[in-house]
């Protein structure tokens, strides 16, 4: 078993979505271009994600597409499913018929157990990991890149001030 490249392509796409949201609307075409996703199959993938309430779109000029909730509220499970991703790991799809013996009669295979705890297992973790959660992990990412960050610190140097200092603010032109 393993996840396809809708579902993938869903989870990178909400990510890019969600990281740029708060300036308006995103069009599919700019995802499209920063994320290297055929157009067509976004739109395919958008119209899911809308019918499921996890993006809404903005018609007209200006318009795209906006997160429906707030990112952390919709965890990486609700967008494979939205998607139409199955998560089982059964050969059977849960219906327990993945063992026909000799004398015809259908019943559980003998590791069926262990792929359905899988299965749970995975949707558990998926569950439990927000959009919000993935958009953090991008930012760090990228400020790390960016070398502001060595070894998990800041390369700014940070001068520590003393309680009581006045701080001057900036002047303005």
């Amino acid at each position: 078993m393993r996840l396809t490249t809708k579902g993938r392509f869903a989870v990178t796409a909400m990510i890019d979505l969600a990281m740029r949201h708060h300036s308006g609307p995103v069009t599919l075409a700019a995802i499209s271009s920063r994320q290297n996703i055929s157009l067509s199959y976004l739109e395919q993938l958008f119209g899911k994600l809308r019918r499921h309430e996890l993006v809404d779109s903005v018609r007209g000029p200006g318009g795209g597409y906006m997160l429906a909730r707030h990112a952390r509220d919709i965890s990486v499970a609700d967008m494979i499913f939205a998607v139409d991703e199955p998560l089982d790991a059964t050969s059977c799809g849960g219906k327990e018929n993945c063992d026909i013996g000799r004398n015809g009669h259908s019943g559980k295979c003998m590791t069926h157990d262990l792929w359905a705890t899988l299965s749970r297992k995975m949707l558990e973790y998926l569950d439990s990991v927000s959009l919000q959660d993935l958009v953090d992990q991008q930012r760090l990412r990228e400020w790390q890149e960016s070398g502001h960050m060595r070894n998990g610190r800041p390369t700014i140097p940070i001068t520590p001030v003393a309680a009581g200092t006045p701080v001057q603010e900036p002047v303005s032109a």
